[in-house]
């Protein structure tokens, strides 16, 4: 009997040896498919995709990449629980150990990994209700994916640290996070330094050539996504029974609002025009 423990050990560290080869692999394709889906969100969200291919389509296409991320995330955190031997630096995992973070002595890196991949599931989860129940705080909620993106990357960089495997994750993650962050941080810059840099084309109003500004909103495209919302709140307001109210005749410092809303609009619904008084 004694003589089979070597036998059972190698067995044991080359099936240890599998697990964590595939907890990588689905990490990194984890990894890719986070950015790319934040980065495919706000090209939807700002309408700079729109040449590209159909509202439904660009819509469709953030889903699925957001279903793979959120899938190849959970395969890398199942791999965990496979684990025959345990790693020298902390205790076996469990399922428990892979929803509660900081439980049994967690490290802040996975806690990290796990609150991210969490969050993410929860806005995939109530996407499908955020119609009929609470859209105006779903909205909110999915907005929280970009923190729950930047706990992920921070928990893949201190884990190919610990690994050992942070020149990989320098040569090709920071390749794939450097474009995600810049639109990140693009979506939440006002219109007029878009177009300042180019990432926008200006447009005649917003260089005074109309002082008065009339918005309406086709009833029947319009789909309550509240995309207006997010880019001119003080234009567009979704009420409690998912109604969108607006002002009709904006003030002229909600100009550049009300342009960004309807340039991102889904369904292109809000039309704008400007004239002289």
């Amino acid at each position: 009997m004694f003589s089979q423990i070597p036998l059972l050990v190698a067995q044991a560290s080359d099936f240890d040896s599998g697990v964590k080869k595939m907890a990588q692999i689905s990490a990194r394709l984890a990894y890719v498919l986070m950015c790319a889906t934040l980065s495919w969100g706000v090209l939807i969200a700002t309408g700079w995709a729109q040449r590209l291919t159909g509202r439904e389509g660009l819509k469709n296409g953030h889903m699925v990449l957001a279903t793979l991320a959120i899938a190849f995330g959970a395969l890398h955190a199942f791999a965990f629980t496979l684990l025959r031997s345990d790693p020298p630096d902390y205790s076996p995992f469990n399922l428990i150990r892979l929803i509660v973070p900081l439980i049994d002595g967690g490290l802040v890196r996975h806690s990290m990994g796990i609150i991210g991949l969490e969050l993410m599931a929860a806005i995939a989860i109530t996407a499908s209700v955020r119609h009929k129940v609470f859209y105006r705080k779903w909205l909110r909620l999915h907005q929280v994916a970009y923190a729950a993106v930047a706990l992920t990357v921070v928990h893949s960089w201190l884990g190919a640290i610990a690994n050992g495997n942070l020149s990989l994750l320098w040569l090709g993650g920071l390749t794939v996070l450097v474009p995600t962050a810049t639109l990140a941080i693009a979506r939440f810059m006002p219109p007029e330094v878009l177009a300042k840099i180019g990432m926008l084309e200006a447009e005649p109003a917003a260089v005074g050539e109309g002082d008065a500004m009339d918005v309406s909103v086709n009833n029947e495209k319009c789909h309550r996504y509240g995309t207006c919302q997010a880019e001119a709140p003080d234009v567009f307001q979704l009420i409690e029974d998912n109604r969108l109210t607006y002002n009709r005749r904006p003030d002229e410092e909600h100009f550049a609002q009300a342009r960004a809303a309807a340039r991102a609009c889904p369904m292109r619904a809000i039309e704008i025009r400007e004239r002289v008084k």
